[in-house]
């Protein structure tokens, strides 16, 4: 193990709130010095059959935690999914039914192994213990709680106000979520910002049972690609991680997939996607921060290795080459006006340099010009940003791109 404040320092990563972090740092001074791995939980309730990438924010966390040697548990709530998470909901949830939990449950248990090391994760169902609980146990858990302190729950709270009912068994979900905590007797407990009242009470739920009382790690939600709601597939901004690397829809001619979507991430969301779900180091996190802050920060070659990165994982080197291919092929097909100017070089090593190229073809007057465009990160070679301004040609056709709108073919034979 990594001393704790090392620990703490990857651990922090992304992190919107730490309940409490000294208590955090005890827990992990005593597991070093015990040698005793902590058990972090997080549960998920199966309500759709495929997980996406704004669900993988809870899971890269739990990765952390076990290469920094935990143990981790990844808590299917087939009992709790069957009531229906009212956190940030407006109006009741229709309660699934076990068929669809179950069918929903096994699809996370093939996908989670994409992130997770599968010799190091433990899957439980909470429906273990809590079916096992008897309608005595159910009313002692439930007067742990008033009516009172669950109004004070914000999404409750709005309900009530506005008069929009509130089930019973919905009151029961915080408790019943919180039981998990003292069932597993869980050292930390992992869940999105939307969860912190849920996360709670199964810390105040433990302290009762005296238990230690869980840490708590709130985690962001991920904006999907309209970059304002959280990613979510009912609202069509989502990133599936079973979908394809690249596919062409049939009925809008648009290229989709995981490559195209990354590629569509808008621009003032990537560090966030970095920090969150991508495995660069925190040194190379805090690197990208420095260049978008200072300059240049190349945004389109910071989404393009962020895709590379991510659908790679997914898929495979070989899928991830080909969805780019694929991608820059069509990107650049659409890009190109009907027509282009074009020049034919006869090869000379002392005449390929870009700069001079670029004066010789129109795209700028001078070659002081062009290594100050290039600098600015405002020329495009081909697919990519022209960074270094000693940048040569090669045989063969090249499109030179300054700023949206001037163009240029160099064929160099």
């Amino acid at each position: 193990m990594l001393q704790p404040e090392k620990q703490l320092v990857i651990i922090k990563r992304g992190v919107v709130e730490i309940i409490t972090e000294d208590d955090l740092l005890k827990k992990l001074e005593k597991s070093y010095i015990e040698g005793r791995p902590l058990k972090i939980k997080a549960g998920f309730d199966p309500t759709a059959p495929d997980i996406h990438l704004g669900h993988t924010v809870l899971l890269e966390k739990m990765r952390q935690f076990q290469e920094l040697g935990h143990e981790v548990i990844f808590l299917i709530g087939d009992f709790t999914g069957l009531i229906g998470d009212p956190s940030g909901k407006s109006e009741m949830r229709k309660p699934l039914t076990r068929e669809e939990v179950l069918e929903n449950a096994k699809t996370y248990k093939e996908q989670i192994f994409k992130i997770l090391d599968p010799v190091r994760t433990r899957i439980l169902f909470n429906s273990e213990w809590l079916s096992a609980m008897t309608a005595e146990d159910m009313i002692r858990l439930a007067s742990r709680y008033t009516v009172a302190r669950m109004l004070e729950r914000e999404d409750f709270k709005k309900r009530w106000i506005s008069q929009n009912p509130i089930s019973i068994h919905e009151f029961m979900y915080p408790l019943i979520q919180g039981y998990d905590s003292v069932a597993l007797q869980a050292d930390v407990e992992l869940g999105g910002t939307d969860q912190k009242f849920n996360l709670i009470v199964g810390r105040e739920l433990q302290k009762e049972h005296g238990q230690e009382p869980q840490c708590l790690i709130l985690m962001p939600l991920l904006e999907g690609l309209d970059g304002v709601k959280k990613m979510s597939k009912s609202l069509g901004n989502y990133i599936g991680i079973t979908e394809p690397a690249f596919k062409i829809d049939k009925n809008t001619g648009e290229a989709t997939g995981m490559f195209p979507k990354i590629m569509k991430i808008p621009l003032k969301l990537i560090l966030r996607y970095y920090e969150l779900i991508s495995h660069i180091s925190v040194e190379e996190l805090n690197a990208l921060k420095k260049q978008e802050q200072e300059g240049p920060f190349d945004d389109l070659k910071a989404k393009e290795n962020l895709a590379l990165e991510i659908v790679e994982r997914y898929w495979s080197k070989e899928e991830v080459m080909k969805a780019k291919e694929e991608f820059n092929r069509l990107l650049t097909k659409k890009a190109l006006p009907d027509e282009i100017p074009m020049v034919e070089i006869k090869w000379d090593a002392k005449e390929m340099w870009v700069p001079k190229i670029m004066k010789r073809s129109g795209l700028t007057d001078s070659t002081s010009e062009a290594i100050r465009l290039i600098k600015q990160g405002g020329v495009r070679l081909n697919d990519s940003t022209v960074t270094d301004p000693d940048t040569n040609l090669t045989k063969g056709e090249h499109i030179i791109k300054v700023g949206k709108r001037k163009f240029y073919k160099i064929i160099i034979k």
